[in-house]
């Protein structure tokens, strides 16, 4: 078994991992290669892969969060040990190679995530269990209805210009539910993490623009994609304008647009605390799929 940075190359094979550990997290080969090839930029990112016979078994990535106003803040991004090989150390060597990695980047403490039946292993490398974050699925053959608030006009973000879009991103990420606030998010990151990303399906994302002379974005859902799969990545709605109906109504649409567009499934997720969202997404009929729990460590 070999722990080594993974490569452009290696995406197909990190792609048909996940579908074999999280069959619900959506992410193309495309912007897998993309990732590894051009990786977020200030963060530090590294991608790594355990090869056993020539084969990808394992996978982890380790940065910094660039997306926070906490210092020093590393992430250890979903370590994926294929299920006929865990138990001979593999999950625990990609561990220790990110965590290694992000103590040379100076981080102070390090998230992790883990399902609930590798909580066990998460506490013996040190890690707290702390928020919940809950994954949900809809089967799209019926797409759901809803009514248009008054106020607004829904269009997709592919009449939209960018900056529109950050500035609302920002505004709705501010009080997003998290182990560090979602206060510092500039815009390269942004352009990066969001805009650019070859998985964002921006016929099909939605925005609630104000039907003003001021048509600025007051809410929005965005929807990466991967052939008749997607994944709400984000439904958010600016602070001042919450209670409307917004997140409701621009989900609805994007739902609608993507299964025009031959998506079939849906899936999503939502931090346990979130209670709106969560209410918005058993009314539209998801159905709960998996449990991850946030998982944080010292690393001094």
């Amino acid at each position: 078994m070999q722990i080594r940075t993974a490569t452009p190359a290696d995406a197909p094979a990190v792609v048909a991992l996940r579908a074999v550990v999280y069959p619900y997290l959506v992410r193309s080969v495309a912007s897998t290669r993309q990732m590894i090839a051009e990786p977020v930029p200030n963060a530090g990112w590294l991608p790594y892969v355990a090869e056993l016979d020539g084969r990808v078994v394992g996978w982890v990535t380790a940065s910094l969060n660039t997306m926070t106003s906490e210092p020093a803040f590393g992430e250890i991004s979903l370590l994926h040990v294929h299920p006929d090989h865990r138990g001979n150390g593999i999950g625990t060597a990609l561990l220790d190679t990110a965590t290694a990695h992000l103590r040379r980047l100076g981080a102070s403490r390090a998230r992790a995530w883990a399902q609930e039946g590798s909580l066990g292993f998460a506490r013996r490398h040190g890690f707290t269990p702390g928020r919940q974050l809950r994954y949900a699925a809809l089967e799209l053959s019926t797409a759901p209805v809803g009514p248009v608030p008054a106020g607004v006009r829904l269009r997709p973000l592919s009449e939209l210009e960018p900056e529109a879009m950050y500035e609302a991103y920002v505004a709705a990420a501010a009080d997003e539910p998290g182990d560090v606030p979602g206060d510092g998010i500039g815009y390269q990151t942004w352009r990066y993490e969001v805009w650019d990303n070859l998985g964002l399906d921006r016929a099909a994302s939605v925005a609630a623009v104000a039907d003003s002379a001021d048509p600025a974005v007051l809410a929005f859902t965005l929807v990466k994609r991967d052939g008749e799969r997607m994944w709400s990545d984000m439904t958010a709605t600016r602070p001042e304008h919450r209670g409307r109906g917004l997140a409701r109504a621009v989900k609805v649409a994007a739902l609608r647009r993507a299964a025009e567009r031959g998506v079939t499934v849906a899936y999503t997720s939502n931090d346990e605390t979130n209670a709106p969202m969560l209410a918005v997404n058993a009314r539209l009929g998801y159905r709960p799929v998996d449990t991850q729990w946030s998982c944080v460590a010292p690393l001094g």
